[in-house]
């Protein structure tokens, strides 16, 4: 008896999870690129000069891109 209500709430719960992960899964959007974006993405592929040139090039893209996502606004969920 202890068995079957042990498998019968782990297969509750997984069922929880599993209706969790799909409700999370279908709020995320794909992030679109503009052509804009896709320009300074090649331009700055190919850093140019010596190493230390190259790591400050690399930073500062890094944090173009993190400011640019930062900026974009976070859909609301409907269900609030």
């Amino acid at each position: 008896m202890k068995t079957i209500f042990g498998v019968l709430s782990l297969l509750i719960v997984v069922a929880v999870v599993g209706t969790m992960v799909k409700k999370q899964l279908t709020g995320v959007t794909p992030i679109s690129i503009t052509q804009q974006e896709a320009g300074q993405a090649a331009a700055a592929s190919a850093p140019q000069g010596n190493a230390q040139q190259q790591s400050q090039q690399i930073q500062q893209q890094v944090r173009q891109s993190l400011d640019a996502a930062m900026q974009q606004a976070r859909p609301v969920p409907e269900d609030k």
